[in-house]
C-alpha cells in the first residue's frame, strides 16, 4: 500500500461543491461557469478556478498538474511519470456525473497520455469515492515503473471482494496501438446510390421543384416555432427532448434548402435527401423512426412508373407502417401514430391535405384525452399526469400538416 501510495498523484476536478445532507446552507462559491481544480472530496477550496473546459483541455490540465506536482523519491520531487512509463490510471466519478460523461474525459485523458508516450495498461473507471452532488471527477496515476512494478501489477490483478471495484481488461500488447484507439470507418452510401434508376420515372405534379420548396420550407418552419409548447408537452408526458428534437431536425432542412444540399428534383431523391437530413440532425426514437419514414416513402416510389399525388399519398401511407412496424406502436399508443394514421386515410380517401390536417389534429387531441399510453418514455407515467396533455410527437404531426395545408392554399 505504501509503494503504492508513493507511485501516484491525484487532483479532483468539480463544477459544483458538495451538498452536506442535514445543512441549512450550501457551498456556492462555483457558479455555471466556473470550475474549481484540486477541490477537496469533501468541498475543500482547490489549487485555482477556471472557466469551462472540453474533456480534450480538462485532461490536459489534470495530468500536467499532477506530473508537476511529481513525487517524493529520495528526497527529490520527480515527475509522477515519464515518457515510456507504463501506468495504471483510475477515473473516479465524484458523484453527479453522467457515465457518458465520465466516458469523454476517461478517452481523453488516455489518449493525451498515449501520445506523451505512456502505456496505460489499466483503466478503471467509476464511482469509488463520491460525495453528494459532486458534479466532476478526480484523476489518479499510478507509475506501474520501478523496482517494485511487478509486485503492484499483480496486487491490482488479484481477485476483490470490494464491491465497487472494477474489473478491467489489461492491455498487454503495447507495441501495437490500443484496439479502442483506432478510428472504425463508417460505410457510406453506394457510390450510384439507391436513387440510381429514378430518371425513368416520370412526376405528374406541376412544378414539382417549388412545390416542393414551398412546402418544406413552411413544415420546417413549423418545427422550428413549435418547439417551445412541444417541450412544454414533452416535459410534461416525456423526457423533454421532444421539441429540440424536431426543432434541430427544421432548422436542418431549412439549412440544406439555403445551401442546394436537398435533392428537390425528383420525389425518389428528395426523400434520401430528407432522410439523410434527418439522421444527421435529430437524434432519439423520433429521429430514427423518421428516418426510417422517409427511406420506406424514396424505396417505393423508386418502384413506380408515374408519382402523381394519389401515388404520393400512397407512398405516405407506406413510410407510416414503417415507422409503426419497426417502432411497434399503433393507433392508440399514444405516439406520434396518432396523428399519422388517421391523416394517411384521409388523405388517399378524399386527397386533400387540409383534410388530412384536421384529421391528424383530432388524432393529437385524443391523446391529450388517454389515461395510458403502451410506447414512447408516456408508458411509465400515471394517467393523472397524462390526461389533459397531448402527445407531443402527434402535435408536431398536426402542425406541420397544417402548415403544408396552408402553403397548398
Amino acid at each position: 500500500a505504501q509503494t503504492a501510495a508513493d507511485s501516484m498523484g491525484s487532483l479532483g476536478v468539480a463544477l459544483d461543491a458538495v451538498t452536506i445532507p442535514g445543512a441549512t446552507t450550501t457551498n456556492d462559491r462555483l457558479d455555471d461557469k466556473t470550475i474549481e481544480i484540486g477541490l477537496g472530496i469533501h468541498g475543500e477550496a482547490g489549487i485555482r478556478q477556471s472557466t469551462l473546459l472540453s474533456c480534450d483541455d480538462l485532461a490536459k490540465e489534470m495530468i500536467t498538474t499532477i506530473n508537476e506536482f511529481g513525487l517524493i523519491d529520495e528526497d527529490k520531487v520527480v515527475p509522477t511519470f515519464k515518457s515510456g512509463d507504463e501506468l495504471a490510471v483510475l477515473v473516479n466519478n465524484l458523484g453527479g456525473t453522467s457515465n457518458f460523461e465520465m466516458s469523454l474525459l476517461t478517452n481523453s485523458i488516455v489518449s493525451l497520455l498515449e501520445r506523451k508516450g505512456c502505456k496505460t495498461s489499466r483503466v478503471y473507471v467509476g464511482s469509488m469515492m463520491t460525495s453528494f452532488d459532486m458534479m466532476g471527477a478526480s484523476l489518479t496515476i499510478l507509475s506501474l515503473a520501478g523496482a517494485r512494478a511487478d509486485d503492484l501489477k499483480n496486487l491490482l490483478d488479484s481477485d476483490t471482494t470490494a464491491i465497487s471495484w472494477p474489473s478491467v481488461d489489461v492491455w498487454k500488447d503495447t507495441s501495437s496501438p490500443r484496439p479502442s484507439a483506432e478510428e472504425i470507418p463508417e460505410i457510406g452510401a453506394p457510390a450510384d446510390g439507391s436513387t440510381a434508376s429514378y430518371e425513368g420515372i416520370k412526376v405528374g405534379i406541376e412544378d414539382f421543384s417549388v412545390v416542393a420548396k414551398l412546402m418544406l420550407t413552411a413544415a420546417a418552419k413549423t418545427l422550428v416555432d413549435a418547439e417551445p409548447v412541444l417541450t412544454k408537452y414533452d416535459l410534461i408526458c416525456g423526457d423533454g427532448d421532444c421539441g429540440l428534437t424536431m426543432k434541430r431536425g427544421g432548422q436542418e432542412v431549412l439549412d440544406r434548402i439555403e445551401s442546394d444540399k436537398l435533392d428537390l428534383s425528383h420525389p425518389v431523391p428528395l426523400f434520401a435527401s430528407l432522410a439523410d437530413a434527418v439522421s444527421a440532425s435529430m437524434g432519439g426514437t423520433s429521429g430514427v423512426l423518421l428516418e426510417l419514414c422517409f427511406r420506406k416513402v424514396s424505396a417505393f416510389l423508386l418502384t413506380c412508373t408515374d408519382i402523381d399525388a394519389k401515388t404520393m399519398a400512397t407512398a405516405f401511407k407506406e413510410g407510416v407502417e414503417a415507422i409503426s412496424f419497426y417502432g411497434g406502436a399503433s393507433v392508440g399508443s399514444r405516439t406520434m401514430l396518432d396523428a399519422l394514421f388517421p391523416s394517411t386515410e384521409v388523405l388517399l380517401a378524399s386527397g386533400s391535405i387540409a383534410d388530412a390536417a384536421e384529421a391528424a389534429q383530432n388524432g393529437a387531441d385524443e391523446t391529450g384525452k388517454m389515461e395510458s399510453a403502451s410506447a414512447g418514455r408516456s408508458n411509465y407515467i400515471g394517467a393523472e399526469v397524462l390526461q389533459g396533455t397531448p402527445d407531443p410527437g402527434a402535435t408536431a404531426v398536426a402542425l406541420v400538416l397544417k402548415s403544408l395545408s396552408s402553403e397548398v392554399h
